[in-house]
């Protein structure tokens, strides 16, 4: 395999998690009688450009069907994220009436309800049907379509180039990252900026995050490649902020590179060199993770096991792509965890890739009175926490397995 970004050949493996369904393809009654499709799932590290990336097995179009089961709106710490964000950008950019603000992968209208509740002129682009219809159900406008750099010239034919684009927890997830990025590079106005928001690799690799790979991830990225990869797609990057979101994000500004608006801030380069001073450039900052995922596993099968001799009852919590990577990897099913609740309807009535773990309502965790619960999503720890706190009543217990085992 050559890298997505630069063409050179792979030889370094990052992490092999096996071969495993896509994490985000919930199975239906219908479904579990049928062979379900499965992809190795093993990422790379390029020693030329430092993009951490996975092989290619599964398209976008495999990955991200009209089935697509993610939808932002069911946590509240990521809609607070959202108002936010557009709260800060309005009042740094100047966003008025006549701005106009595209959001690429738009989900379920999260972020743009806010936009257009300050009266600011907006769209969306979001490629699957069951979030661009709730988006549409909320009045937002949506493009059903995969962005590009042809998509972004026919916006701009169309007289729809953009003063802010916003691209939240997307650009891991396109195969064709130079396209992608070129089309921003395009559609913006000359003194237009995008955002890009997505989790940072020191993060993943500090906090043994290894859950957080996926087959729909297709990047794992550190400002270095995407500083690199912007450039030569005609963005630069003129300021970046650490965010706590996802265990641990960037939210990288960008502007057009043959315009130029905006001056570099000087944190940008310095974390550029941080991260050179970490390892970033040097092979040998990769090794070692698939020991830390292993022990992880172990620990999981382990905590499972001795649940199940002495009788108690597990479950988990947020039916999650991370749980489904875990859960796969650690070959989890449901004589181990009796179901998964979850808040979205999306998901509920339907089972978990690979485990075939059925997904129910909040509810059964009252009826059911289990002993230990497994909250999967551990990016929302202290919201879920706070949200199920009831259990302690029937005297259950909370569980986490990334980055360590832990009842809580």
């Amino acid at each position: 395999m050559k890298c997505r970004y630069c063409g050179a050949k792979l030889s370094n493996v990052f992490v092999d998690l096996g071969v495993t369904p896509p994490s985000n393809a919930y199975l239906t009654e219908e479904d579990l009688i049928l062979p379900e499709k499965r992809f190795p799932l093993k990422v790379m590290v390029c020693d030329s450009c430092w993009l951490v990336q996975t092989e290619d097995h599964a398209g976008a179009d495999e990955l991200f069907s009209k089935d697509y089961a993610y939808f932002s709106s069911y946590s509240s710490t990521w809609l607070n994220h959202a108002k936010r964000y557009v709260d800060d950008m309005k009042d740094r950019f100047r966003l008025n009436a006549e701005s106009n603000v595209i959001e690429v992968a738009a989900n379920d209208g999260y972020l743009l309800q806010h936009v257009r509740d300050m009266g600011i002129s907006c769209f969306g682009i979001e490629p699957t049907k069951g979030t661009a219809s709730a988006a549409k159900k909320k009045g937002i406008d949506i493009l059903e379509k995969f962005f590009g750099s042809v998509l972004a010239r026919e916006l701009v034919e169309q007289g729809k180039s953009a003063d802010l684009m916003a691209a939240n927890n997307v650009l891991a997830h396109v195969p064709d990252i130079n396209d992608f990025v070129s089309g921003f590079a395009v559609l913006l106005k000359p003194e237009g900026v995008a955002t890009f928001e997505f989790p940072h690799i020191m993060e993943l690799i500090a906090k043994n995050q290894f859950d957080t790979v996926y087959h729909e991830h297709y990047s794992y990225l550190s400002l270095t490649a995407v500083d690199s990869i912007f450039r030569k797609n005609g963005l630069l990057v003129f300021d970046v902020e650490k965010l706590p979101t996802h265990g641990g994000s960037l939210r990288v500004f960008a502007c057009r590179k043959d315009v130029s608006f905006y001056e570099r801030i000087g944190k940008v380069n310095d974390l550029l060199a941080f991260e050179e001073e970490i390892g970033v450039k040097d092979v040998n900052y990769y090794t070692g993770f698939q020991a830390k995922a292993d022990k992880v596993k172990a620990d999981f099968v382990e905590f499972l096991g001795q649940a199940k001799k002495k009788n108690k009852k597990t479950v988990g919590y947020g039916a999650a792509a991370k749980g489904n990577t875990l859960m796969n990897y650690a070959g989890v099913n449901s004589a181990l965890v009796t179901f998964v609740a979850d808040r979205n309807p999306e998901k509920q009535g339907k089972y978990l890739p690979g485990s075939h773990i059925p997904v129910v309502d909040e509810k059964m965790l009252i009826e059911f009175r289990p002993d230990y619960v497994i909250i999967f999503p551990w990016n929302l720890r202290e919201e879920i926490t706070e949200q199920l706190g009831y259990i302690k009543g029937w005297g259950g217990e909370l569980v986490t397995a990334v980055p360590c085992l832990e009842i809580i």
